[in-house]
C-alpha cells in the first residue's frame, strides 16, 4: 500500500512538472518551426527542423544578437559587484554595530521591500534625467552600490546573526577593527549568502524588462529583454520563429547559472531562514 502511494505521488509530480515545463518546451519546439506553423500546431512533435531561425534571429536587429548578450552581461556583472559590496557592508552594520536608531532604520529598510518599482520609477527617472544618466547603464547600476536591494541586506543580516559573536571578540582581542573583522572573518563565512545574492541578482537583472526599457532608448544600448521586444513590430509581420530562437538563446545563461549555483542557493536560503 505504501509503495502504491509513493508511485501515485511520483506520477503526480511528474505530470505536474510536465505541465509547468510545457511552455518552455513549446518555445523550444517553436524555435525550430516555420512561422506559419507556430500557432497552428500547439503540440511538441516536429515534422522538420527549421534551424535557419537561429541564424536569421541572430542578425535580424540593428546589431548582432551577441551585442545585446554582451550588454546584458556587462550590466549583470556590475549589478552583482554592487550588491555584493554594498549589501554585505550594510548587513554587517545592522547585525554587528550599535548605532542610534538602528531598529528604526532596519524597519524602514524592510519597509522598502513592499514598495513596488512602479511607485518610485517616476521620481527616479526625473532625478536620473536631470543627471543626464538616461540611455546609460548608470541608473541601473549605481543604486546597486547604495544597498537599495533590501531583500539581500535582510538575507545577509540573518546569516551574520547566526555566526557566533565569539569570533568577533577573539579577533578584537588580536587587535582587529571592524574592517578587518568584516573582511577576514565574517565575509569568508558568508559564502552561501553571497552565492545566493549572486544567483538572484543575475536572474533578476538578466530578466528585468521594465527598468531597462525605461532607461535604455538607444538600440546600441539595448539588453536582451529589450532586444527581444524589438522582434515584435505592429507595423510589419513578426518573425516569431526568430524571436523564439533568440529567447531560447537568452534563457541558456539563466539555466546554466541556476544549475551551477543551485547547491549554494539552497544552502544560503536554508541557513538564513532559520536564524
Amino acid at each position: 500500500m505504501i509503495e502504491l502511494r509513493k508511485l501515485v505521488k511520483h506520477v503526480g509530480l511528474i505530470l505536474l512538472a510536465l505541465v509547468m515545463l510545457y511552455p518552455v518546451l513549446w518555445m523550444v519546439v517553436s524555435s525550430l518551426r516555420p512561422d506559419n506553423e507556430i500557432f497552428r500546431r500547439p503540440g511538441l512533435i516536429l515534422d522538420g527542423l527549421q534551424v535557419q531561425n537561429y541564424g536569421t534571429g541572430w542578425t535580424a536587429l540593428v546589431s548582432p544578437f551577441g551585442h545585446y548578450l554582451l550588454n546584458s552581461a556587462i550590466l549583470v556583472l556590475a549589478c552583482i559587484i554592487g550588491n555584493l559590496a554594498s549589501c554585505s557592508m550594510a548587513a554587517y552594520a545592522f547585525a554587528r554595530l550599535d548605532f542610534t536608531g538602528k531598529r528604526l532604520w532596519f524597519a524602514i529598510m524592510l519597509g522598502t521591500i513592499m514598495l513596488p518599482i512602479h511607485v518610485i520609477i517616476v521620481p527616479q527617472y526625473i532625478m536620473f534625467s536631470q543627471l543626464d544618466w538616461v540611455n546609460t547603464f548608470l541608473p541601473l547600476v549605481v543604486p546597486k552600490f547604495l544597498a537599495t536591494d533590501a531583500f539581500f541586506v535582510f538575507l545577509m543580516v540573518q546569516f551574520i546573526r547566526g555566526l557566533p559573536r565569539e569570533l568577533d571578540e577573539a579577533a578584537r582581542i588580536d587587535g582587529c577593527g571592524h574592517a578587518r573583522i568584516f573582511l577576514r572573518i565574517i565575509l569568508p563565512l558568508m559564502l552561501p549568502a553571497l552565492a545566493t545574492t549572486v544567483i538572484f541578482t543575475f536572474i533578476w537583472t538578466w530578466n528585468d524588462f521594465f527598468s531597462q526599457l525605461i532607461y535604455l532608448t538607444d538600440p546600441e544600448m539595448y539588453t536582451v529583454p529589450v532586444a527581444l521586444r524589438s522582434f515584435v513590430d505592429a507595423t510589419v509581420s513578426t518573425s516569431w520563429g526568430s524571436m523564439f530562437a533568440m529567447s531560447v538563446v537568452s534563457l541558456a545563461p539563466v539555466f546554466l547559472a541556476f544549475l551551477v549555483g543551485q547547491r549554494y542557493l539552497i544552502r544560503g536560503i536554508a541557513t538564513t531562514g532559520g536564524k
